[in-house]
């Protein structure tokens, strides 16, 4: 009865609050997701943790162009010892007119290649759509979002400001993001000729932190696409220019992946792919480095900075409400300095981390419940770079339901 009443409380207080502002429809919901998982690197030491998310959001039309859309949520789980959380989600008012639009609050951005940023951001952006293709322009600021989120860690200061733990009584010393604005100017077409994708970005980024030491960086970021039969191809790249107290730098990264779609009444596919982050070659050519972190592997969860990843992957529908996925993954250092985390952490030979391999089952038997398990293990043992080190698993569990 109390989980019932707090329920009813949470959508009386978005009726009165946003109602005014639905002219035509509005839609409210409340999404829990709990996740429990248990994991272990061949010691008697292994870890468990729990965390349950509580996401109210409502959405509603506002005249005949414009859209508003606001999640809210709250995070509790223990990992160590217990935490509770709340963060302002996806907050969104949109805006068409003719070919164009306009985006402004908190809501994804995405570069093409998703390496250099990716998440959720407080912004704005402009958009139109021509013959030509699609085009985009847009700014947005890190500085309010939870930094655990966010995950930007491209200096030692941010990399610090995340270690520290979220505490209420400093809150606004240890809750929120890396200090950073960045601005991007995109291009997209879907269909040249009917067979070439394109998509093209220019992101900058400056540094607003109160480090000595700043970093800004610009990225230049291509990426094509194109069918051929059952198979589609993919191939991008992005040079980055950095600017520190050291100087000019330039890195790279880069990608390349093929998919095969090869039995539509089961939706199977299989795909391999390639990426990578460039290391530091000399105090010109220097380390890859991306806003945000995003990570390629589900044991080895590290920053994408003098890293190269092969992934193959296959995913089916078994039956109409269960999938399945396996992936196999092989990591690679590109230099001996960047990457000093498991299996490498300290060593300085070795440029073969290991292989990865997981797999996972999602079983939605309602169009509101989806359950999902996981389980994957890293083996360092078949790589140069730190074969003494035990083998890592971890098994997950986790359940999403949408109460209405």
């Amino acid at each position: 009865m109390k989980n019932i009443n707090i329920k009813k409380f949470i959508i009386t207080l978005f009726i009165l609050i946003f109602l005014p502002f639905a002219s035509s429809a509005f839609d409210l919901g409340l999404i829990l997701n709990l996740n429990t998982g248990y994991e272990g690197a061949g010691t008697s030491e292994n870890q468990f943790d729990f965390s349950a998310n509580l996401w109210p959001r409502f959405s509603a039309l506002i005249g005949k162009n414009g859209e508003f859309l606001l999640t809210a949520g709250v995070t509790a789980g223990f990992a160590d010892e217990f935490y509770f959380v709340p963060e302002l989600l996806h907050t969104e008012f949109t805006l068409r007119f003719g070919n164009s639009g306009l985006r402004i609050g908190r809501f994804d951005y995405s570069d093409p290649l998703s390496l250099i940023v990716s998440g959720l951001f407080d912004g704005v952006q402009y958009f139109h759509n021509t013959n030509a293709g699609i085009f985009r322009a847009g700014a947005w600021y890190t500085g309010f979002l939870y930094k655990k989120n966010a995950n930007i860690s491209m200096t030692p200061h941010d990399q610090a400001g995340l270690a520290v733990q979220f505490d209420y009584k400093n809150f606004f010393s240890t809750y929120f993001a890396s200090r950073r604005v960045f601005m991007s100017f995109e291009w997209e077409h879907p269909s040249i000729n009917e067979i070439l994708r394109l998509n093209a970005a220019l992101i900058g980024q400056f540094d607003l932190t109160d480090s000595q030491s700043k970093y800004h960086s610009q990225y230049l970021i291509i990426k094509a696409g194109m069918p051929v039969r059952d198979f589609f191809i993919e191939l991008g790249g992005c040079l980055e220019l950095s600017q520190t107290d050291e100087g000019i730098c330039l890195a790279f990264a880069g990608e390349l992946g093929f998919s095969w779609l090869f039995s539509s009444e089961f939706n199977s596919m299989l795909s391999l792919k390639g990426t990578i982050a460039g290391g530091r070659i000399n105090d010109t050519l220097t380390a890859f480095n991306p806003i945000t972190v995003k990570y390629y592997g589900y044991i080895l969860k590290h920053k994408m900075t003098g890293l190269s990843v092969i992934t193959i992957n296959y995913s089916t529908r078994i039956q109409q409400t269960m999938s399945a996925f396996v992936n196999a993954s092989y990591f690679v250092r590109n230099d001996l300095g960047t990457f000093q985390g498991y299996p490498a952490a300290g060593t300085d030979e070795g440029f073969f981390l290991g292989p990865e391999i997981s797999a996972s089952f999602i079983w939605s038997p309602f169009s509101d419940l989806q359950m999902n398990l996981g389980a994957g293990f890293f083996i360092p043992q078949l790589g140069n770079a730190g074969p003494d080190e035990k083998i890592r698993w971890r098994i997950d569990l986790s359940v999403i339901m949408a109460l209405y």
